[in-house]
């Protein structure tokens, strides 16, 4: 087979392509989006590829093709799982025909989402099985495992990577399989249709399955027990490749138990290794699954192993392990002597918290309805997405962000609490489709007074700019009807204005009259992302004869192409896009394009 470099991700979808998916969907979200974008570049003919318009929708869809006997994957970010729980835990019961794989990358950290959650948990809960890779050429074998699993009982199956996998690189053998497995189709059969009745027997059926399971994951090739001593060492994912490498660094050995399928825990293999040794500890992100499974079979078997981790304070409670961590935690574990190497002391870098773009739409969106609502009773509600940064100074526009699509319901819940002030709820044009339509449409049938302000920067921005409903194409590269987010909202009865946020003057009168009015009213502030071809013009400069150094345009916009240098604003024409909102706000007129622009670029 041929050596590849790959990428986590990429590692993955071609593992699941060699598997012989025939339906890959889901949202993207880091640090999951590269799965899906691989499939779409490599898939063979046949295979169907799309960005959903939420993870709810992806698996829904991918269940019904695995009803007619389709192997299909789905792919999602931990918090997208928040989203599918409702189809997925229905699912578990009713299970599938063809095999099914819901891929739900996990983001120890959070290095870049809303919350730490753990998919072994949801595992357990939803009696679903899991497979959790602890690297990238691990990653390309065990989907395929995943599958026949799932088709061999008949389940989804869960796969669980994180972070850092997605995201590391590695040589992997991939197959030169490119063909899909044929779907048998559809056949009617009650099985189908979930009733208490059939839920119940199905309850049943599925525990007897996972003891059976639990036996059977025990001889699984990828689960492991290995080295020697008396001290052991559990754990699963990523975390496997740090404790070896500690333990490279520390010159130390232990008995190391490698958990691949977390849920049904393979109790007769970790049985097994508990009797050769006198305690373990567990590394593992996040939460302490490994450890309480431990725990339970210790006490269930009367077993006098001690086990540490996280819940007798030997691991930390929270947050991304590192290769440095674990090998400190270790070396302490095994008594070895181990001094941490000694950072070179090298100077301490500016600050530089995350902000939106230069010339980014979003700022001027923002800075609209702020000197719209100034001195005003007004709520700024928010949502997830590249916009979530408007909550920081100097914009200070996102008081409230929950979820993706809460901020429009947020802001209903807060005019029902109060109703003299006035709330905006902001959303993204791909959020408003994924998650925000539902919003809008209680708060028209409600007569809850809002106004909702649509961010249309014709993009999914912050993951990588994927496609959505709203932009002609799709993730197979056709064309699609672009779907209207003015006219969605006008159907719904919402009067809505279309305005350019960089045409200051027009969106900060269209933020003025809208909160005037009463009822469910929206503006959609449409503007190309700036990181879009032919999104930017010619960068702006400043007439030091005229500019009296007030700093208004840095003090109010926060554009990192602006700045005040020798008592003068200057922008720095490497960043600079040419959006023309800090020439809207100098009132002495300072700010210009270069003479050589013309026509449409003139400020």
């Amino acid at each position: 087979m041929p050596m590849r470099l790959l990428m986590g991700n990429e590692a993955i979808a071609l593992g699941a392509v060699a598997a012989g998916i025939s339906i890959a969907a889901g949202y993207p979200g880091t640090p999951s989006t590269e799965v899906l974008e691989t499939i779409a570049r490599e898939r063979p003919d046949g295979v169907y590829v799309e960005w959903s318009v939420n993870e709810k929708a992806a698996l829904e869809l991918c269940a019904g093709a695995s009803y007619s006997g389709a192997r299909t994957l789905v792919t999602m970010k931990q918090v997208g799982l928040n989203v599918a729980s409702d189809p997925i835990m229905s699912l578990a019961y009713i299970g599938v025909k063809g095999g099914m794989v819901v891929l739900v990358a996990d983001d120890p950290g959070p290095i870049s989402s809303q919350t730490e959650q753990d998919t072994r948990a949801f595992a357990r809960y939803s009696k679903l099985p899991v497979f959790d890779p602890s690297s990238p050429e691990e990653a390309y074998a065990m989907i395929g495992d995943a599958f026949a699993l799932s088709e061999r009982y008949g389940t989804p199956v869960l796969f669980r990577p994180t972070t850092r996998l997605c995201h590391a690189t590695a040589p992997v053998e991939v197959s030169d399989r490119r063909e899909r497995t044929t779907a048998a189709g559809f056949e009617k059969d009650p099985r189908w249709v979930i009733f208490p009745r059939l839920s119940n027997r199905a309850h049943a059926a599925i525990e007897a399955r996972n003891a059976k399971l639990s036996d059977e994951l025990s001889d699984y090739r990828l689960n492991a027990a290995e080295g020697r001593g008396e001290l052991g060492i559990a754990v699963s994912g990523i975390n496997y490749a740090y404790v070896t490498e500690a333990l490279g660094i520390l010159g130390a050995s232990a008995r190391v138990l490698k958990i691949a399928t977390p849920f049904p825990f393979p109790y007769r293999l970790a049985e097994g290794f508990l009797r050769g040794v006198s305690s373990v500890l567990a590394v593992e992100e996040l939460d302490p699954v490994i450890e309480r499974e431990l725990v339970y079979l210790c006490g269930r078997r009367e077993l006098g192993v001690r086990i540490l981790g996280k819940e007798t304070g030997d691991m930390p409670p929270a947050g991304e392990n590192t290769v440095e961590n674990i090998t400190a935690r270790l070396a302490e574990y095994l008594g070895v002597p181990y001094t941490a190497p000694v950072e070179p002391i090298l100077p301490r870098l500016p600050a530089r918290p995350p902000t939106l773009c230069a010339g980014c739409p979003h700022r001027a969106s923002f800075y609209a309805v702020k000197r719209a609502m100034r001195g005003k009773k007004t709520v700024f509600c928010g949502d997830i997405g590249c916009y979530t940064l408007g909550n920081a100074l100097p914009l200070d526009m996102v008081d409230t962000c929950l979820c993706m699509g809460a901020g429009i319901m947020t802001a209903q819940g807060i005019f029902r609490a109060e109703p003299d002030r006035t709330a905006f709820a902001f959303v993204g044009d791909s959020t408003f489709f994924a998650s925000g339509i539902t919003g809008a449409v209680n708060a028209v049938y409600n007569k809850n007074d809002i106004v909702l302000v649509v961010l249309d920067n014709g993009v999914t921005a912050m993951t990588g700019g994927q496609t959505h409903p709203g932009i002609g194409e799709t993730l197979m590269g056709g064309t699609a009807p672009a779907l209207s987010i003015p006219n969605i909202l006008e159907a719904l009865g919402m009067k809505t204005r279309v305005v350019n946020p960089l045409d200051l003057r027009a969106a900060e009168a269209a933020a003025r009259e809208a909160a005037g009015e009463t009822g469910a009213r929206a503006i959609v502030f449409k503007s190309p992302c700036v990181n879009l071809r032919g999104a930017k013009s010619a960068a702006l400069s400043v007439d030091g004869g005229k500019c009296y150094g007030c700093g208004l345009c840095v003090s109010e916009l926060g554009c990192p192409a602006l700045k005040m240098s020798g008592g003068k604003a200057s922008a720095d024409a490497g960043m600079c896009s040419g959006c023309g909102l800090c020439a809207a706000v100098c009132a002495a007129g300072a700010i210009t394009r270069p003479a050589a622009a013309s026509g449409e670029d003139a400020v």
